[in-house]
């Protein structure tokens, strides 16, 4: 063969005529025209059926074809699939064999395992490419995409910083060198490399005006600069970011988010009056029943510590201050006359004991008096044994039964508070005498549910409006004032869900049942009633009577995944099955229509009732495929890699970041993941047949039904045996790949 051969590898080029062809090909794969592309490729190899760069691109395209098969036909013709796959990965490694030198060749290489998620083999790969052309930017954002999804943060640094180097005038490459030593820890480095960039740019540049970008780079660079450490008390970041915000107030668009990252720095720094005038801007921006802004506003009134304040802030739902600890007379006192109108915040302050009678000039709950979060609050700040707590509940519970409020059982019950003590964060130099906190957590027990103060005292109410209800049609409080006759029946409902509450079920059917006879078309009865049926172990019963409630309105998807559920949880998997095929797409098997949607509840209960059944094959595979859902929810996050840099969404991608990290902890994963591991050891422990593979009784079988089952059989045997065999190929090449890859290294 000829030195000048294209075929002789050493990166020689080919002709103009088949180099343009490649170029197509290169274009064609892209552009995913990968008809085109294998066609061109095809034509090469006619004359230069070794060349190896054409091998590999060949390889790719029909590796992408058999992906984009894959994803259009689903689970059918794998065995084809399968055979392209194969045909792709031979073409890959003999091109890679025929010119070792090539860049392209390794680049295909790499390529191809990060299409299967074999992405430490691509890592490899790229950096073997990179070895022979160092300076290829197309090879390093490939490499850097795979070394931030591995979490290989020191290599991911090393690799931005070379692509920096390279193409310094991009602003791509720019902000995601910055976010590169972010998430490596150095958050004065990263805010460091943006304030080069900025340096870098024309004083008229889009950078400085106010739009969407300008405005997520500068309050990203806000975050970095509050992560850093700095200072005899820590706070020097959170100075510097509270003083930066004044900075970029012109450009930032977000104002909400502004004014939410200035309220924390302020209450981080002991500023409660500013914290205060940032609370109110919050408000009249429309922020009135979020809880968040409430608890720092509460945080500001009574000067917390930096701790509670933090705590405050990563609080959930409807989570403030007065529901994190316990509060003073005097902290009580303060937020009574920042929270209750002229009346009555005096009779709560004289309750208290608190002998100061100055009542606040502008309350919250007079400045916005249709604000439902500040009338619920209020009843936290309660004493729940004072006078005053009885009567605001008592108003409470009357205003939502006489609007017919299904969800006022569970809005009371996180009410149920109970006094913990926690360990607490001890400073340097600091006693230690006082190292636990006292912190408030929900009852969950029944028994602590029924002997809760609260709990008691609404059962007291509930039970004196049913009696007067029943009677007079009035409540006790206002006997003349007669309200709608279907109050009494949400006062029995509310009844109802007090005693499934207390785990009296008995008592909760008895009067679940007064709503039904009195109302039989209201699907939240039948629906409690399951749920009363299930708490007191009559799983079938429950089944049936939700069912029931589910058949009164067939556009209720809630309704139906509750039967769905609970039928499941009673064995009845084909009812299941029917009434989720509902909601799902009218041709094929609505299983796959659900693995395909990752509803991942409904596999979670489906292999429940399997493994309930024995049938530990059909349930193993339904964990496995939650599994799979997790597992792919870690590889979506590729697709992001590049588009959030790209689109300048930079505090949206670290939490993203952050979610991925802590996505294996997730409860339904671990169920899942606990369940798999148990039914291995199961097997492992008791390794006999399993419920599919037992013989059948062929003696209780018809003559045709016997035939047909032991033809069943006998080509379950042969698929088996057909198996193994194709299992022993493939360790076989396997071993073979090895050993091949070990002798080009060696080369």
């Amino acid at each position: 063969m000829s030195n000048d051969n294209p075929q002789a590898g050493q990166n020689r080029p080919l002709p103009k005529k088949e180099s343009d062809l490649f170029k197509n090909v290169v274009k064609f794969y892209e552009s995913k025209q990968y008809k085109k592309g294998l066609k061109n490729a095809d034509t090469i190899l006619k004359r230069f059926p070794n060349h190896g760069e054409t091998l590999c691109m060949k390889g790719l395209i029909v590796n992408a074809m058999a992906n984009s098969a894959a994803a259009a036909q689903g689970s059918k013709k794998k065995e084809e699939e399968g055979d392209k796959k194969k045909e792709a990965i031979e073409l890959v490694k003999k091109g890679l064999m025929m010119d070792m030198r090539s860049h392209v060749c390794w680049h295909v290489y790499g390529l191809l395992h990060r299409s299967t998620q074999n992405y430490a083999e691509a890592i490899k790969a790229y950096k073997q490419a990179l070895r022979i052309d160092s300076e290829n930017l197309q090879i390093l954002r490939d490499m850097g995409l795979l070394q931030i999804q591995m979490r290989d943060l020191d290599g991911f640094r090393d690799t931005r910083l070379r692509i920096l180097t390279l193409r310094p005038n991009s602003k791509v490459h720019w902000l995601t060198y910055a976010l590169s030593v972010h998430v490596n820890g150095d958050c004065e480095g990263a805010a460091g490399v943006l304030d080069n960039y900025m340096a870098t740019l024309e004083k008229d540049s889009v950078e400085f005006q106010r739009n969407f970008e300008s405005s997520e780079l500068a309050l990203y660079k806000n975050m970095v600069l509050s992560e850093t450490d700095g200072g005899e008390d820590g706070l020097e970041g959170i100075r510097k970011a509270l003083g930066h915000l004044d900075e970029i107030h012109h450009v930032c668009v977000d104002q909400t988010g502004w004014l939410i990252a200035r309220l924390s720095y302020q209450l981080q720094l002991g500023a409660f009056d500013e914290a205060k005038e940032t609370c109110f801007l919050l408000f009249e921006r429309g922020s009135t029943e979020d809880h968040l802004v409430h608890g720092a506003y509460m945080c500001a009134l009574l000067k917390c510590d930096r701790e509670t304040c933090v705590e405050v802030e990563k609080m959930k739902g409807m989570g403030t201050v007065a529901t994190l600890r316990p509060l003073s007379n005097e902290e009580r006192t303060t937020l009574l006359h920042a929270y209750g109108n002229a009346d009555n915040t005096e009779a709560a302050v004289t309750a208290n004991g608190d002998n100061d009678s100055s009542i606040a000039k502008e309350s919250l709950a007079k400045t916005y008096p249709r604000s439902a979060a500040i009338k619920r609050i209020y009843l936290t700040l309660l004493s729940p044994s004072s006078d005053e707590f009885k009567s605001s509940i008592d108003k409470y519970c009357q205003r939502q039964i006489v609007k017919g409020v299904p969800s006022l059982g569970w809005d009371l019950s996180s009410m149920y508070l109970m006094e913990e003590q926690r360990p607490k964060n001890v400073s340097h130099g600091e006693s230690t005498a006082a190292t636990t906190k006292v912190r408030y957590v929900l009852a969950k027990d029944p028994v602590d549910i029924k002997s809760h103060l609260v709990h008691r005292l609404i059962v007291q109410l509930v039970d004196s409006y049913i009696a007067s209800l029943a009677s007079n049609n009035t409540f006790p409080s206002d006997a003349t004032t007669v309200v709608a006759p279907s109050t009494l029946l949400w006062a029995w409902y509310l009844r109802s869900i007090l005693h499934e509450q207390a785990a009296e079920y008995a008592q909760g059917i008895t009067l679940i049942n007064k709503c039904i006879e009195h109302t039989p078309t209201a699907v939240d009865f039948y629906e409690l009633k399951a749920r009363l049926l299930e708490g007191g172990g009559d799983i079938q019963q429950a089944a049936n009577v939700i069912d029931a409630g589910r058949d009164l309105d067939h556009q209720d998807r809630f309704i139906n995944n509750q039967a769905t559920q609970t039928l499941l949880r009673a064995g009845r998997g084909e009812e299941a099955k029917q009434r989720i095929s509902l909601f799902t797409r009218e041709e094929g098997n609505p299983e796959h229509n659900l693995y395909d949607m990752q509803c991942t509840w409904y596999e979670l209960e489906l292999a429940d009732c399997w493994r309930r059944k024995g049938d530990l094959g059909r349930s193993l595979r339904k964990y496995m495929a939650v599994i799979k859902h997790y597992q792919d929810f870690h590889e979506d996050q590729f697709d992001f890699h590049m588009y959030c840099i790209r689109k300048v969404t930079l505090r949206t991608y670290c939490k993203l970041l952050k979610f991925e990290d802590e996505l294996w902890g997730l409860p339904h994963y671990g169920r899942a993941a606990e369940e798999v591991i148990k039914i291995h050891l199961h097997l492992l422990d008791f390794p006999g047949k399993l419920k599919e593979d037992e013989e059948p009784d062929y003696s209780k079988m018809t003559p045709s039904e016997r035939k047909k089952a032991k033809n069943i059989a006998r080509k379950k045997k042969k698929a088996m045996a057909s198996a193994g065999e194709v299992v022993g190929k493939d360790d076989a090449s396997n071993k073979d790949d090895s050993a091949s890859n070990t002798n080009g290294n060696k080369k």
